[in-house]
């Protein structure tokens, strides 16, 4: 199994349907364990029995350096050293430009970047002192595209920022055995999708994609086992595409 006895702690998978999730559940068939992080503490303790024995939930608002810091701490402590991060736990608006609020704007930034940037700078400190770590931040096509489907200018901005730190944290924390990568979901079927669409706008957006189809989290999933995994030992500052073929270039 590629991650047998690794502990991977995963924001943002309390979200039944989601990426984060949809990575738990990959990483546990592969013989790892999960720190599940998301903002209610029920929804994480409740997502942690579902991927079964052995694994554990903590309430946490990413936007909050300090509850990071304590995440990252508790975890230790109970699982003895953390192998694998990855930030999923993210917000998105479909806002036009000109009607996005600054509460709309700060949420977002707050929830998307800064919340990634809180969870990285809990971690690395226990990864430099392992010198090992692998790290997977959650970005978006939104970023290469500038906007999406349900993705305004400010949630764009915001992945794009998440795209940017990852590639500084490679570059500044390589030689402390630290990987970062990131992934560009394109249009995938989670949570978010639902009730969102009428079938007709449905299958009008599945037609955009060369594929023919959206995303599963499940196949996110698999580009998130791939990052973390000793499959890409020597891959660190990417952002790896998964959309499909929405996006080619």
């Amino acid at each position: 199994m590629l991650l047998e006895g690794k502990v991977a702690l995963i924001t943002g998978a309390g979200s039944e349907r989601g990426i984060g999730r949809a990575a738990a559940r990959r990483f546990v068939a592969e013989g790892g364990r999960i720190a599940v992080v998301d903002i209610g503490a029920g929804r994480a303790e409740e997502a942690a029995r579902a991927l079964g024995d052995g694994n554990r939930g903590y309430e946490c608002d990413v936007t909050d350096e300090d509850a990071c810091t304590a995440a990252v701490a508790r975890a230790v402590g109970d699982f003895g050293a953390l192998d694998i991060v990855v930030t999923s736990a993210g917000v998105s608006q479909p806002d036009r430009f000109l009607d996005i609020s600054p509460a709309d704007y700060k949420l977002v930034m707050d929830v998307n970047l800064l919340g990634t940037f809180n969870i990285c700078r809990a971690v690395v400190p226990h990864f430099k002192s392992r010198q090992v770590g692998a790290i997977v931040c959650i970005g978006s096509l939104a970023a290469l595209r500038g906007g999406g489907v349900f993705g305004g200018s400010h949630y764009a901005a915001s992945k794009g920022g998440v795209h940017s730190l990852a590639k500084a944290l490679a570059r500044e924390f390589a030689g402390d055995g630290i990987r970062v990568n990131a992934i560009a979901p394109g249009l995938v079927d989670t949570d978010l999708f639902q009730g969102r669409l009428t079938p007709e706008q449905r299958r009008f957006v599945e037609a955009s994609v060369p594929m023919g189809r959206l995303a599963r989290p499940e196949e996110v999933a698999d580009a998130c086992l791939y990052l973390a995994s000793p499959m890409s030992t020597y891959v660190t500052g990417v952002v790896l595409d998964v959309n499909g073929g929405l996006h080619i270039h």
